[in-house]
């Protein structure tokens, strides 16, 4: 017999908030594991985030990353390039940013920008944008024959559910910074981005480097799904941790400290 929770992770139910959270903290502590592991192999993993705006990337992002070390996993969210950035190889001001060894870096969008964004918004020439469907496929295969791990994850919203976060943005304050002018253009291309997303994937999902569908109308679920198949993607083994013994509280040997009235303290408001 199903018990409630497992009857919510059926597809097309709402998943229960006991069952999220039990699920988000096991896949966390996994993640924990995989960061051991990246540290104690050296390898080099880069993680890409796209998809339409609203799509839940931002969220997923910042559930992998709140249990890890940021000295092995950062994130790369990059804003709009120089007018220096402008004149350089177009894959230059990303290539800084790629992984050494022991290190995770997720994209929080990333080069693909100019054949989502650019292309709509006409921020890029039509030779500049051929340009980079010709080159992307070759400048992957350089990244990954140099060793690194590349995953590509494309998080799908129907258009009904992105104006349903837009308008709920409008309405919290600690959301509002992520409706820009640039999100309420992309409603009013939501075809056009569409035709865009298509041909991007028709020049850049490769054998060697395919990209990744997520399912994403359901935040929560896409979460769970979009980590638990980035833990599926690296072998990795739980690494045995060191014994720490604390030790013992030292007595004071002449040390006096300043009285307290001395300082300046942060006033106490709760």
């Amino acid at each position: 017999m199903e018990n409630k929770d497992e009857k919510h992770t059926k597809k097309g139910k709402k998943l229960s908030k006991k069952f999220y959270e039990n699920e988000l903290n096991r896949l966390q502590v996994e993640l924990v594991r995989l960061q051991e592991w990246i540290k104690f192999k050296g390898l080099k993993v880069v993680v890409i985030f796209e998809g339409r705006d609203a799509a839940g990337k931002g969220g997923t992002i910042k559930r992998i990353i709140q249990t890890l070390n940021p000295r092995i996993c950062r994130v790369v969210a990059l804003g709009t390039p120089t007018e220096r950035e402008k004149t350089q190889w177009y894959f230059q001001r990303y290539a800084p940013h790629l992984p050494a060894a022991g290190e995770m870096v997720l994209f929080d969008r990333s080069w693909y920008n100019r054949a989502g964004v650019e292309k709509v918004m006409g921020f890029c020439t039509n030779e500049e944008y051929w340009e980079f469907l010709r080159s992307c496929p070759n400048f992957e295969r350089m990244l990954i024959r140099s060793g690194i791990i590349l995953i590509k994850y494309w998080f799908s919203v129907s258009q009904d559910e992105q104006e349903k976060r837009f308008r709920a943005r409008l309405n919290e304050p600690t959301k509002r910074w992520k409706l820009s002018p640039m999100d309420i253009k992309s409603m009013e291309k939501f075809e056009e981005y569409s035709k865009a997303k298509d041909e991007m994937f028709a020049y850049t999902d490769t054998k060697i480097s395919p990209w990744l569908m997520v399912d994403a109308d359901d935040k929560k679920r896409a979460r769970l799904n979009c980590i638990h198949h980035l833990l599926s993607s690296i072998p990795y083994k739980e690494l045995d941790q060191p014994e720490i013994v604390l030790p013992e509280r030292q007595e004071r040997k002449g040390y006096i400290r300043p009285p307290l009235d001395e300082m300046t303290y942060v006033p106490e408001v709760y």
